[in-house]
């Protein structure tokens, strides 16, 4: 009888310490992973020139979530955005369906003799929450309107990792500006909202979207900017 008895506390024994194990176990990687999670927007955006603009007028679409919320929106107005010339007035204007940039300026010079006149405007910004990067369109930051929104292909080979799903889109901004007849004008903008933690060692999740147009000649008008888009990229086996 007593051997069962002590069987049976052993037993026991061995049941509970396997038990707080495992929840020492899960408490620790639930605790390093809360400590240590970053969630942070990286935005460019890179606006060249071949030659001169006079009375420039731009309308460059922000990226921001479906209530036209972002720290990149909350970057432009508090200045925040890295590379804005200084004498370029700057100015934020929601439309209901998407949140745009005015840039205005009476002169875009390119230096002479080298090269186009190039614009580089970045930031990284911290998230006051978790990034949703696995369902960005309805639910984090993009270039809107998002029109015309289509899954493809993904790029073959090791671009992206995890298991991403590929998008191209549309969206749309206004120039206005006066230029020589074969002036070539660039405007591309970038945005990456990464998820990253470290537990045993660095991990992370994010999307990936980027806009762009190329324009010749002067311009008065909207014009539509190609856009892509790739989500669920990295590791979503989080605690």
């Amino acid at each position: 009888m007593d051997k069962i008895i002590r069987w049976t506390l052993g037993v026991l024994l061995v049941i509970l310490i396997v038990f707080v194990s495992v929840f020492s176990y899960q408490l620790f990687i639930e605790r390093a992973y809360r400590s240590s999670l970053s969630s942070t927007y990286f935005y460019s955006c890179v606006i060249t020139t071949s030659a001169p603009l006079a009375n420039v007028t731009l309308f460059i679409p922000v990226p921001a979530d479906p209530s036209g919320n972002s720290p990149v929106v909350a970057g432009f107005s508090a200045g925040e955005i890295g590379g804005v010339p200084s004498s370029w007035d700057v100015t934020l204007y929601d439309t209901g369906k998407a949140t745009l940039v005015k840039m205005t300026t009476p002169l875009i010079t390119p230096p002479t003799g080298t090269g186009p006149y190039r614009v580089n405007m970045t930031a990284a910004l911290k998230s006051g929450r978790v990034i949703d990067t696995q369902d960005p369109v309805n639910n984090s930051a993009l270039f809107r309107p998002v029109e015309k929104l289509v899954q493809v292909p993904c790029p073959q080979g090791p671009v992206y990792g995890g298991n991403p799903v590929c998008h191209q889109y549309v969206t749309s901004l206004y120039a206005d500006y006066q230029t020589v007849p074969d002036a070539s004008v660039t405007i591309s903008e970038t945005l990456t909202g990464r998820n990253s933690w470290n537990i045993f060692g660095p991990e992370s999740n994010e999307y990936q979207t980027s806009v762009s147009l190329q324009m010749s000649g002067p311009h008065q008008g909207w014009v539509t900017m190609s856009g892509t888009l790739a989500d669920h990229i990295g590791t979503y086996d989080i605690p």
